[in-house]
């Protein structure tokens, strides 16, 4: 279910399960015929989260990033690229090389994540070399707590939305999005 912060990023057009409507018109560009996504996430519950927003991003160019090809959904279209897993270690700086290397050679308009591990490479990357426009979606576990993902693209991303109303002292800039799933 989508709560009305959705609606700030994606203002328009109503979709299958909304409570409210909204378009795939990112609110950091003007309404483009012609807009490249980059989406970021881990496996598992990250990757079904933001593919819970793909009404929003599928009618544009985009691609995948993720970091474990076990787990790639037989549904998955358009190109995926994979990275290294690690979040915490020296592999982070691998994944740095890598968002520079997907980035420069895909050049998206926007950078879409819900975390974890890969975000913040794709983030740091695109916002400080490329000048790409980043959305994160706080994790939907991330109930009363911030995740350490979560208080790291606080300052990376343009748009930070969060999906439960106890994080809106954490993340005042933030926008109170409801549900996902």
């Amino acid at each position: 279910m989508v709560g009305s912060g959705w609606r700030k990023a994606f203002p328009g057009k109503q979709w299958p399960g909304a409570r409210t409507p909204f378009t795939p018109v990112l609110s950091l560009k003007q309404q483009a015929e012609y807009m490249k996504i980059c989406i970021v996430s881990s496996c598992g519950g990250h990757l079904t989260e933001v593919r819970c927003l793909k009404p929003a991003y599928g009618p544009y160019e985009h691609f995948y990033v993720l970091n474990d090809r076990a787990l790639l959904p037989p549904d998955m279209e358009r190109k995926t690229f994979f990275i290294t897993h690690s979040e915490r270690d020296w592999k982070f700086l691998v994944n740095l090389w890598e968002a520079w290397r997907i980035l420069h050679r895909e050049k998206p308009d926007v950078i879409l994540s819900t975390g974890a591990g890969p975000a913040v490479p794709f983030a740091l990357i695109g916002r400080l070399l490329f000048r790409t426009k980043v959305i994160f979606v706080e994790t939907i576990t991330g109930i009363e707590a911030p995740s350490l993902t979560g208080r790291i693209m606080y300052f990376l991303a343009h748009r930070f939305f969060y999906q439960w109303p106890a994080l809106a002292k954490a993340y005042p800039r933030g926008v109170y999005g409801g549900l996902l799933l």
